[in-house]
């Protein structure tokens, strides 16, 4: 799998489709640039499609002098990609926690960029979790010990979904990721090593509407992770925003977007 280097710091990608347009894809938590292989049927025959592992993730290495990732490492791995191409203009895919490098990219390079795909996107709406993890002191560090030693954290789940404070879906999805040791070192790592990546979304809104971007954004209707509610107004600020509402959740709103966009391609609406 081909893969940039820089300042010790690897960023592998693999390449999907073959068509003349290039997208480039950023996954979410606890998946991999693998989990774009279905939208070769439903966008392969129009881009070229480069899915990113992200760091701590796939094959992708963050050393640990730069960490945490910094808008300006990740916009020269990029630059280096789109230079190693000879790309000029590109669009963006983004899926949750990914949501952070395609913001990022709107952010720093808003006149190359061709369309903007955002499923479920992390980075517009902060959460109350990560704002623990990332926020200096002794609650990073309560958050740290939660992390390796979750029976508590555990527990306090189990009571809130008893009451109903927390919806159980969002309970089933902490559960999941958070089950092992070593996916619970690497939803720390990554919550820590991409706090650097937060956005003045008002200016990320202008800058696309400055360029015309357009922007559709897939979100699921009982998605309690990304909800629909906290992001949908991003939406409503842009001049060529597309909002996509689908009748699923978190975990396979990706796939279901492939599938959606395969279907609209072959005709089969």
């Amino acid at each position: 799998m081909p893969y940039l280097l820089h300042n010790r710091s690897k960023l592998h990608y693999r390449v999907i489709g073959h068509g003349s347009r290039v997208l480039l894809a950023f996954h979410g938590y606890g998946q991999s640039s693998a989990y774009y292989q279905p939208m070769e049927k439903a966008l392969g025959s129009e881009y070229t499609i480069y899915a990113f592992d992200l760091f701590f993730h796939g094959h992708s290495q963050l050393h640990k002098h730069t960490t945490p990732l910094t808008k300006d490492l990740l916009q020269a791995f990029i630059t280096h990609f789109l230079d190693k191409y000879k790309v000029e203009r590109f669009s963006v895919m983004a899926f949750s926690m990914g949501g952070k490098f395609a913001l990022t990219l709107a952010e720093r390079m808003p006149e190359r960029l061709e369309e903007l795909f955002l499923i479920a996107p992390d980075g517009i709406s902060t959460s109350f979790w990560y704002n623990i993890a990332t926020y200096p002191g002794w609650l990073q560090q309560l958050f740290k010990r939660t992390v390796l030693k979750p029976a508590p954290f555990f527990t306090l789940l189990q009571v809130l979904g008893k009451y109903n404070l927390v919806h159980k879906s969002l309970v089933r999805f902490a559960r999941f990721q958070m089950d092992t040791t070593p996916k619970r070192l690497r939803i720390y790592r990554s919550w820590i090593g991409f706090r650097n990546l937060s956005f003045d979304i008002r200016n990320i809104v202008a800058q696309l509407n400055r360029h015309q971007v357009p922007v559709t954004m897939f979100l699921g209707e009982f998605d309690q992770v990304i909800s629909p509610r906290r992001v949908g107004v991003f939406v409503k600020a842009l001049t060529h925003g597309k909002l996509v509402l689908l009748k699923t959740g978190h975990t396979h709103l990706l796939q279901e977007v492939a599938e959606l966009l395969h279907r609209k391609r072959s005709g089969n609406n």
